[in-house]
């Protein structure tokens, strides 16, 4: 938990790695190039006194993670979120049983995904309830640029991809992480298009569809899905460490999310460990807008920024905040607006509104 000011923050770190990124692991020249993509996101974004050297940004330790998240990184709750690129990666990049073995030996801190790939066929629907099964699946995490054999891709529209949907809805996993931001060498940018995301939420109503990294670059699109798709939520993952190198395209990334979205879909993510929380946690509650964009954005006080840090995530994954942490009764009058009102939000009055 974070303490600023006589004010507790839950927090919910929703979006982190256990990966096996090193040499000994990469199968081809694409995986050395894909942890060195994400390395390069690490050391341009970071402050300098959070960096690392890429030796031991790819194979990172345990006790790495533990100190970084629990020890001094304020995090309450982390939920593992797999990827597994086995094309690239000998054992798989950052699957759901390396982050399991791990959770399970933190329950109390840590849980994990899972995941899956429409192209797995019968099969992978198998695997998919043996992994419910053997982890308590709340959510998936799926990576629609993962490369495979002659693949480079799927959507979420594909005919197997409802069926896996489908299946996900039948086991009782209620979250749907989507990677849909910035492109990684080598993947296809093209492939992390948000517009499949609109189809899907519509069709599969009490599923909760969370886009990490917002849609980056292709932010204003991925606003105007959520906006009319009451479940569809944000991941700040990626977003987060622009508070740091560009404060005032932050500013502009949370207050159009603000705007369009809300307040209460959106989650905190460091995207550990491509970035540590403490920082990031740090800056975002010290964070205000410019005065100067206020007018359009509004400003950001202490219940938007309780939701964001935990309490959304934890409503999603039903964990138990401390009432310290929850919003008190003085902070309960709604958050102050920027001027104007989204035009594709459904009224509070239509059905549509009505959060998942």
């Amino acid at each position: 938990m974070y303490n600023k000011d006589g004010e507790s923050y839950y927090i919910v770190d929703s979006h982190i790695h256990f990966w096996n990124g090193g040499p000994r692991n990469q199968k081809n020249r694409y995986g050395k190039g894909f942890t060195g993509c994400f390395y390069d996101y690490h050391a341009n974004l970071s402050p300098e006194s959070e960096k690392w050297t890429l030796e031991k940004f790819g194979s990172y330790t345990e006790e790495d993670l533990m100190h970084d998240l629990f020890e001094v990184g304020y995090v309450d709750k982390g939920i593992f979120q797999p990827t597994y690129l086995n094309d690239f990666y000998i054992e798989g990049f950052n699957t759901t049983e390396r982050n399991g073995a791990l959770a399970e030996k933190h329950p109390d801190k840590l849980m994990t995904n899972g995941a899956w790939d429409p192209r797995n066929g019968e099969a992978g629907l198998e695997d998919l309830e043996k992994l419910a099964s053997r982890w308590n699946l709340k959510g998936v995490k799926l990576y629609t640029a993962e490369w495979k054999g002659d693949s480079k891709g799927f959507k979420l529209t594909d005919d197997w991809s409802y069926r896996y949907l489908e299946k996900t809805q039948e086991l009782g996993i209620k979250n749907v992480h989507i990677h849909k931001g910035p492109t990684i060498y080598p993947l296809n940018r093209d492939a992390f298009d948000v517009a499949d995301v609109d189809d899907v939420a519509t069709a599969f109503p009490d599923l909760n569809f969370i886009v990490e990294h917002v849609g980056l670059p292709r932010l204003e699109d991925f606003c105007w899905i959520a906006t009319q798709e009451p479940n569809v939520y944000g991941g700040l993952a990626v977003a987060m460490p622009f508070i740091h190198t560009r404060p005032r395209y932050f500013a502009q990334i949370i207050g159009e999310l603000l705007y369009w979205v809300g307040e209460d879909r959106l989650t905190f993510a460091s995207d550990y460990a491509i970035w540590k929380p403490a920082w990031l946690i740090e800056k975002f509650v010290d964070f205000q807008m410019p005065e100067d964009m206020q007018s359009e954005y509004g400003t950001l006080n202490t219940q938007i920024k309780k939701k964001i840090l935990g309490l959304n995530a934890a409503k999603l994954y039903d964990f138990d905040v401390p009432a310290e942490a929850q919003i008190q009764s003085d902070e309960a009058a709604p958050a102050e607006k920027p001027v104007g009102s989204s035009p594709a939000k459904p009224s509070s009055s239509s059905p549509e509104a009505i959060t998942v």
